[in-house]
């Protein structure tokens, strides 16, 4: 149970400090999202957008930020 415990609180504090950043710094993340390879399409009354680019770059963050943590624990 205390492994548990661990792992909610180093997600929460990942969390919070995501959430500080997009906080201040959300005006200058803006390209987020508007990046080539995301996929837009709008229609008449249908808008698909399917951020592929910027998923790739979410999850290669995530995992670098993950291997850094399972190697100082």
């Amino acid at each position: 149970m205390e492994h548990i415990g661990r792992i909610l609180i180093i997600t929460g504090i990942i969390l919070v400090v995501a959430g500080i950043v997009i906080y201040f710094a959300g005006d200058k993340l803006n390209w987020l999202g508007h990046l080539p390879g995301d996929i837009n399409i709008r229609k008449d009354n249908v808008r698909i957008f399917i951020p592929v680019t910027t998923m790739i770059i979410i999850s290669i963050v995530g995992s670098v930020i993950l291997y850094f943590i399972r190697k100082l624990f």
